[in-house]
């Protein structure tokens, strides 16, 4: 690699290389020694393409959850099955892999930011700005960077731009679907928001079982299919539907519940 080879946004890949090995290294332990991830469905990472995929996941925490996706991700494409032991997979890791993030989440701060090298796709939410309801217009630059990171690869992205449960699938992840035709792989995780405090940095609880479950592609047609039936497909896929309600463990009734007494409390 030529020392000052760059990727599509101006990042320098032997930069974000180190800076990869050194957070994986330093987050090892909290998928492994003081909370455990149960991982599903890894096998699938290593049979799609290498760009032009987009990964849709729910949202529990802002960093802790992307952390365990670059783990997961390179340790399947290193021949662990389902399983993150033996961290020497982070040492060649995948560079092409992106996320999606609020602009303000990733400039508020070094961390955020050195984090942001690592992969982020900032851009600025149209529903949300510093704790408040906004209702703004979609910059196309948004639009064309995210476009840019699935040319170049791999790209996360939470739609429904919120750590909070069950909320409503923002529209604009089904336009990203229908304008650029990635791969879609929905992921399904669980136990984050228990385990680590709401920016995902420090450790909240031990011994909490973490899950991850990857599935198989999204069978979409880019063509016919409508918004509104990408949407939905979207709430299925990463069940965040309303019908999975009725179908809660006793456990996140309980997280339910207890997010429900803090915004009361809060509103």
């Amino acid at each position: 690699m030529p020392l000052f080879k760059r990727n599509p946004f101006g990042h320098i890949l032997w930069i974000k290389k180190w800076l990869i090995r050194i957070l994986g290294v330093i987050s090892h332990g909290r998928y492994r020694r003081f909370n455990e991830l149960q991982i599903e469905g890894s096998e699938i990472l290593r049979q799609i393409p290498e760009q032009n995929v987009l990964f849709i996941s729910n949202h529990q925490t802002y960093f802790a959850d992307v952390a365990a996706m670059f783990h997961v991700f390179n340790a399947s494409l290193k021949g662990r099955v389902d399983n993150i032991k033996n961290i020497g997979y982070i040492w060649q890791p995948k560079l092409n892999v992106y996320y999606v993030a609020a602009g303000e989440t990733m400039r508020a701060g070094i961390l955020p930011k050195i984090f942001a090298y690592t992969g982020s796709v900032s851009i600025d939410r149209t529903w949300r700005s510093a704790g408040k309801n906004v209702n703004r217009q979609v910059k196309m630059s948004d639009i064309s960077n995210i476009g840019k990171a699935l040319d170049d690869g791999w790209v996360v992205t939470f739609p429904q731009g919120t750590t909070t449960a069950f909320k409503p699938i923002r529209r604009g992840t089904a336009h990203i679907i229908k304008t650029f035709k990635p791969v879609v792989v929905p992921i399904v995780i669980d136990g984050f928001r228990r385990s680590f405090d709401k920016k995902g940095l420090q450790i909240k609880k031990r011994n909490v079982l973490q899950s991850m479950i990857i599935k198989e592609p999204l069978e979409i047609d880019y063509e016919n299919e409508n918004i509104d039936s990408i949407v939905e497909k979207i709430q299925y896929a990463i069940e965040q539907h309303p019908s999975f309600l009725k179908v809660l463990t006793p456990a996140q009734i309980k997280e339910q519940e207890e997010l429900n007494e803090k915004r009361k409390f809060w509103s």
